[in-house]
């Protein structure tokens, strides 16, 4: 997808956002942040969007989140601010292609529901896989392209009008799986429907990005 097509996807998305895809993906972000949740110390979620996830992370860990969209960050923000989240250290606009982190930086990173709707995705994975630290883990919740029966042919159709629906209906699971010092521990299917795909990643121990 391009950079414009994106923002200008968000912005249209952001006031009905929370109502529509939020409320339809709800439970496979409770269940990644349930994951997330078993671990300690630094959380980067990249896509954060409109913070819909920011109410479920225990107050033990450090939460920061990113978002390409200054429309979704402030929904976000006005979440944070009413229910008084205190570990969410900070919310920025930011592009996932070029994280403003040092290396090795973040004990866990989240991406849910963000890998099929970015620009050059194989970019974010790389930033993602440079910002974590060794050791680490990259928590994954996606939709993937299917390969047979009439979802898949539907998600075919669909894959020309991406720039127009704001997500790749097409989006291949290779794509999240290219860096070497990335190693998937956990993968399991997610409702809605199975429609979402659940990734444990950790980060060896011996990397430096």
């Amino acid at each position: 997808m391009e950079s414009k097509a994106v923002e200008t996807s968000y912005a249209r998305w952001a006031p009905i956002y929370d109502r529509t895809f939020g409320a339809i993906t709800d439970g496979a972000r409770r269940n990644a942040v349930a994951h997330i949740n078993q671990r300690s110390g630094t959380v980067l979620e990249v896509g954060v969007g409109t913070g819909l996830s920011l109410r479920h992370y225990r107050p033990e860990l450090q939460v920061t989140g990113i978002d390409f969209s200054r429309d979704m960050l402030d929904k976000a923000q006005d979440k944070v601010a009413e229910l008084g989240l205190d570990h969410v250290t900070a919310l920025r606009q930011m592009d996932a292609r070029s994280l403003d982190f040092p290396d090795d930086h973040f004990d866990t990173i989240a991406a849910m529901h963000v890998l099929s709707v970015v620009p050059e995705p194989e970019k974010v994975m790389a930033e993602i896989a440079r910002v974590c630290k060794p050791g680490g883990e990259v928590v994954i919740v996606n939709h993937f392209k299917r390969t047979k029966g009439a979802l898949a042919i539907l998600e075919r159709s669909f894959a020309p009008f991406a720039n127009v629906l704001g997500w790749h209906s097409d989006f291949e699971e290779a794509t999240v799986l290219q860096e070497k010092c990335l190693a998937c521990t956990e993968r399991r299917i997610l409702p809605p429907l199975g429609m979402m795909t659940f990734l444990a990643l950790k980060k060896s121990s011996a990397a430096s990005a």
